[in-house]
C-alpha cells in the first residue's frame, strides 16, 4: 500500500512505488516463462511438445496455439500470452509460436528499460511508434503475388508445413491446401475465404500419404445395410431429411395397455402403413438416396423402415450430425426437409454417383461425387496410422489453409527464415538514432528484441546462434535484404531463392499483436483480486 504522504511542504510528497514495481516485475516474469516454454518449438527444426491432459489424453504438437491452449496458466498476466496466440491464430492462422516469442523478447527488453528508471508510459508509447514503423518497413519489403501463380502459393503453404510434425508430407499437403482454398474462393467476393467451406474428415488407417482432396462429400460412416440395402447408386437424387421415418411416439411418458391380439395386430398394421405411406411419398419424387439427421427423441429409422427403404431401392445414410447439415445442403445445392408433407422433387440434390468405398483395413466411407450445381465447398480426407498423427495432420493442414487464406486476403509475400526480423532490427536501429530523448533509447531496445527470432531459429537447429546472427546482420548491412537462415544447410543464403516464403499478414499481425500485448502488461501496476 502507498505509505501516508509526509505532510510538510506541498512540494515534497513521498509515495512508495515499490509494490507497483514488484507487480510489474511479477507480471513480466510470468509472461516470459510462458514465452520460454514454447520458444524451443519455433521453426522447422523446433522440438515437439507432448501434452498429457488430466483425462489421460495425449497430444503431440508444435503448434504454438495448441500448446498454450492446453496449458493451464494461472497467473493473470501469463493468460495474456495464451490469448495472444489465439488471436494470432484467428487473424493469420500461422505464426502462433512467433508471436509469443516476440512478446517474450519485448518484455525482456522492457524489463531492462524499467530497471534503468524509464517510465512505463514512455516505453509503451515508443513501442507503439516502433511497431507502426515496423509494419511500414515490412510492407515495403513485400513482393506482390497473384492468385493465378499457384507455385508461389504452394511455396508459402509448404513453408508453414515444414515446421510441423508432418513436415515430410509437405509436398503432398501443400498443393492440396492451395487447391482446396482456390476451389472455395467465390469469384464475386475474391477477398473472402470461409474455411468452414472446407471440411476435414479424419479416418484412421493408411498413412498421411493417402490423404486426398474430394470434390464432393465424404461421410465417415457406413451405409445402413439392413436387409440388403444398396451400397452404390448412380444418377442419385439426394434428399436431406430432418424428420424420423419411424412410428410416432406419444409426447408424454405414458404406457398403453393392450389386452388382446387383435389390438396388437392393429397397432403393428398401423405402424406399417404409417411407414409405408411415408416411403411411398419419398419414392414418388424419384429420390433414391436419403441422408437422415440424427434424432434425440426417438429412433430416426427402425429396422422395419430400413427394410422397406431397401425394398424401394433407396440408399440410406443415417446419423448425420446436426451441425453438418448446413455444409451438406450447401454442397449438394438442395434444401433440408423437415416434414414429410414438404418432400418435393425440387428440394432434392443431384449427383452422378453415391457409393460406399471400402478402405484396405476394414473401414468404410461413403463418397458423393459428380454433384450437379455443386456449391463452393470441398472435403479433405485425412488418413494416418494413429490418432495422434491424424490430429496433428489436421492442425497442420488448418495452418496451411490459413496461410493460403492470408494470401487471398492480402496478396503479398515476404521472405521467411528470420530475414524480415533482422532487416526490421537494422532499419529500426538506424531510425532510433534520429529520434530524440528516451524514445530513441526504447526503439533501439525494440529493434534488438526482434533478433530473438533468428537467434532462436539458429539455436533450435543446433547452429551457433551468436555467429549466425552476427553474420546475418553483416549480410543485411551490405544490402542483402532477403538473406536468412537456411536451417537445412545450416548456413545463410538468399531465402527467397530457397522458396522459404510466408504471407505478409503473418509477420505484420505477429508484430502488432505482440506489441499490443506487451503494452497492456506494462500499463498494469496493480492486481486487485475480487472475491
Amino acid at each position: 500500500m502507498a505509505a501516508p504522504a509526509v505532510s510538510k511542504p506541498k512540494t515534497e510528497t513521498f509515495v512508495d512505488n515499490k509494490r507497483k514495481d514488484d507487480i510489474r516485475m511479477a507480471n513480466i516474469a510470468a509472461a516470459q516463462s510462458v514465452a520460454n516454454a514454447v520458444r524451443t518449438s519455433l521453426g522447422p527444426k523446433g522440438m515437439d511438445k507432448m501434452i498429457s491432459t488430466s483425462s489421460g489424453e495425449v497430444i503431440i504438437t508444435n503448434d504454438g496455439a495448441t500448446i498454450l491452449n492446453k496449458m493451464e496458466v494461472l497467473q493473470p498476466a501469463a493468460k495474456f500470452l495464451v490469448e495472444l496466440s489465439k488471436s494470432q491464430d484467428v487473424v493469420a492462422g500461422d505464426g502462433t509460436t512467433t508471436v509469443v516469442v516476440i512478446a517474450g523478447a519485448l518484455l525482456k527488453a522492457s524489463l531492462s528499460l524499467l530497471t534503468s528508471g524509464i517510465h512505463p508510459t514512455i516505453i509503451s508509447d515508443a513501442l507503439n511508434k516502433a511497431s507502426i514503423k515496423a509494419v511500414e518497413i515490412l510492407s515495403a519489403m513485400a513482393v506482390p503475388v497473384e492468385l493465378t501463380d499457384r507455385d508461389s502459393l504452394i511455396k508459402s503453404a509448404s513453408t508453414s508445413l515444414n515446421s510441423k510434425v508432418v513436415s515430410q508430407y509437405s509436398t503432398l499437403l501443400a498443393p492440396l491446401a492451395v487447391d482446396a482454398v482456390l476451389y472455395v474462393v467465390d469469384p464475386e467476393k475474391p477477398d473472402l475465404v470461409d474455411l468452414r467451406d472446407i471440411k476435414i474428415v479424419k479416418k484412421l488407417g493408411g498413412t498421411v500419404d493417402d490423404t486426398e482432396l474430394v470434390k464432393g462429400l465424404v461421410f465417415d460412416k457406413k451405409v445402413s445395410h439392413a436387409s440388403g440395402g444398396l451400397t452404390r447408386v448412380e444418377n442419385a437424387k439426394i434428399g436431406v431429411i430432418q424428420f424420423q421415418i419411424s412410428p410416432p411416439k406419444t409426447d408424454i411418458e405414458q404406457s398403453i395397455v393392450v389386452s388382446d391380439y387383435t389390438q396388437m395386430d392393429r397397432i403393428l398394421k398401423e405402424e406399417r402403413n404409417y411407414i409405408l405411406s411415408m416411403i411411398k411419398k419419398i419414392k414418388a419424387t424419384g429420390c433414391n438416396v436419403l441422408l437422415i439427421q440424427k434424432s434425440i427423441l426417438r429412433d430416426a429409422v427402425t429396422d422395419l423402415s430400413l427394410h422397406y427403404l431397401s425394398k424401394a431401392k433407396i440408399l440410406v445414410i443415417k446419423d448425420v450430425e446436426r451441425d453438418e447439415i448446413e455444409f451438406i445442403t450447401k454442397t449438394l445445392n438442395c434444401l433440408p426437409i423437415s416434414n414429410i408433407e414438404h418432400f418435393r422433387a425440387e428440394k432434392l440434390g443431384f449427383a452422378d454417383l453415391v457409393e460406399e468405398v471400402s478402405l484396405g483395413d476394414g473401414g468404410k466411407l461413403v463418397k458423393v461425387t459428380g454433384i450437379k450445381d455443386m456449391g463452393r465447398t470441398t472435403s479433405v480426407l485425412v488418413r494416418g496410422s494413429n490418432q495422434l498423427v491424424i490430429d496433428e495432420a489436421e492442425r497442420s493442414l488448418h495452418d496451411a489453409l490459413c496461410v493460403v487464406r492470408c494470401l487471398v486476403n492480402k496478396k503479398f509475400l515476404i521472405a521467411g527464415g528470420g530475414a524480415p526480423e533482422i532487416e526490421l532490427s537494422r532499419q529500426l536501429g538506424a531510425w532510433a538514432k534520429v529520434l530524440q530523448g528516451m524514445e530513441g533509447y526504447c526503439v533501439k531496445a525494440f529493434a534488438e528484441a526482434l533478433e530473438v527470432i533468428p537467434y532462436t531459429l539458429a539455436e533450435n537447429a543446433g547452429l551457433n546462434p551468436i555467429a549466425i546472427v552476427t553474420e546475418l546482420r553483416n549480410k543485411h548491412a551490405q544490402g542483402e535484404v532477403n538473406a536468412g537462415i537456411n536451417v537445412r544447410k545450416g548456413q545463410i543464403t538468399n531465402i527467397l531463392e530457397e522458396n522459404v516464403v510466408q504471407p505478409l499478414l503473418v509477420s505484420t499481425s505477429a508484430i502488432s499483436l505482440a506489441t499490443e500485448c506487451v503494452r497492456m502488461i506494462l500499463k498494469i501496476d496493480d492486481i486487485v483480486t475480487v472475491r
